[in-house]
């Protein structure tokens, strides 16, 4: 699932240095979280979700892939 994520993000360094689920799952939430973003102009963990969703079912990853990272991000967005 680690390299499904690197292929979903390839442009951020910081996603090629994952190594382990919990750290996978830690840069999940910060996405979901928006925590990259300035406070007043982030959007809410939902709004997050679903452009992840959107991401990822656009994405060229096979469908095995695209459902794996859907359950972890649902898994992780509504715990």
């Amino acid at each position: 699932m680690i390299e499904s994520y690197r292929k979903l993000w390839p442009q951020r360094v910081a996603v090629q240095q994952i190594t382990t689920q919990q750290e996978l799952e830690k840069y999940v939430l910060i996405e979901l979280n928006d925590e990259l973003t300035h406070p007043r102009v982030r959007k809410t963990k939902q709004q997050k979700l679903a452009l992840a969703l959107e991401r990822i079912e656009q994405s060229d990853l096979s469908d095995s892939e695209k459902s794996e990272l859907i359950t972890l991000y649902n898994k992780l967005a509504n715990p």
